[in-house]
């Protein structure tokens, strides 16, 4: 594949920031679903920055995000409030490491990362304030990644681990207590020498059982999107969201919770980029919108990506 250097360029930034922004809302066990303490293991939103592209062959990107997230309701299975005075605040930040090992796999390239986020979470109900800090869920990827002329897209496998720290019966965890695993796609379509993006990430959670609960939070189905047009050489705008649905339902015990519980949301917002050197900066609002299950708010994002490597040239020039 063939790229203009200034495109390469914001190209090698940018895909880290994508993959970083795997981490941010993994932090934010108390906000992301219907599921066990309404959480989940996954950043839901997170992956609207080129989801399609990943590091050159030999290459290897880090990312680093601070994020807060506001939330002055919750929300019942009809969207309606159901705690009185609830309020959550989530700040956030979360180191990234993403490496292509050069590997031709199934006619592609493999790709892995690893992401280990760290959170404060402050929750305020009728019954007291409360708040925790610690690691949330670490994640794992293995990814087969393509290129094709403007087309750029990848499958893979993710692991979700338990939170190394969770206090069962607590009134609120920085993370998930249970593994899962989620098959996942991207494309990133880039057109106009790059100017122009339009890119989509598609996943499927599959939880299991919390050991000290015997909780099993239900399925989560992820559509996240983006749009993006560069103004100038070093500015790109645009709007970017999610569509999440839970499709299973909860259980404790193998018995159907409070009538399954399940978690819906759809977000939209606006997303700037920006390329200082090698740096990409990048800011994301998203607001939540036809909400069941969980809690309705608004999520800032600040993130920024360097290369810690360049390509390996005989890993490209045999690429």
């Amino acid at each position: 594949m063939k790229i203009e250097p200034t495109l390469q360029k914001r190209i090698s930034t940018f895909l880290f920031g994508t993959a970083a922004c795997i981490v941010f809302m993994s932090l934010t066990a108390a906000r992301m679903a219907g599921t066990e303490g309404s959480g989940s293991v996954y950043p839901i939103g997170a992956e609207t920055v080129m989801p399609g592209l990943t590091p050159a062959a030999g290459q290897t990107m880090f990312a680093e995000f601070s994020t807060t997230y506001q939330a002055n309701g919750f929300l019942d299975g009809q969207g309606h409030s159901s705690v009185p005075g609830f309020k959550l605040a989530v700040y956030a930040f979360a180191p990234k490491i993403t490496h292509n090992w050069g590997v031709h796999l199934l006619g592609g390239e493999l790709v892995s990362w690893a992401a280990f986020p760290f959170a404060n979470v402050t929750l305020r109900t009728p019954a007291g304030r409360y708040s925790t800090t610690g690691i949330s869920n670490p994640i794992l990827g293995t990814d087969v990644a393509y290129n094709r002329g403007n087309w750029h897209w990848w499958y893979g496998l993710d692991l979700m681990t338990p939170a190394p720290v969770y206090h069962k019966g607590g009134p609120i965890n920085v993370g998930q207590h249970n593994f899962a695993t989620t098959p996942s796609g991207a494309f990133t379509y880039l057109p106009h020498h790059g100017r122009t993006e339009i890119s989509s990430r598609l996943q499927y959670i599959v939880n299991y059982t919390d050991s000290a609960t015997q909780y099993h939070s239900g399925n989560e189905l992820l559509w996240e999107y983006v749009a993006m047009q560069n103004v100038t050489k070093k500015l790109a705008i645009g709007a970017n969201g999610y569509i999440y649905q839970q499709t299973t339902d909860d259980r404790l015990q193998g018995v159907i919770y409070s009538g399954g519980n399940r978690g819906r949301d759809l977000a939209i917002g606006p997303e700037v980029h920006y390329q200082l050197g090698p740096m990409v900066l990048i800011a994301k609002y998203f607001r939540d919108t036809l909400v069941e299950n969980r809690p309705h708010g608004n999520a800032l994002w600040i993130e920024f990506a360097v290369p810690l490597s360049r390509p390996h040239p005989k890993l490209q020039a045999r690429n």
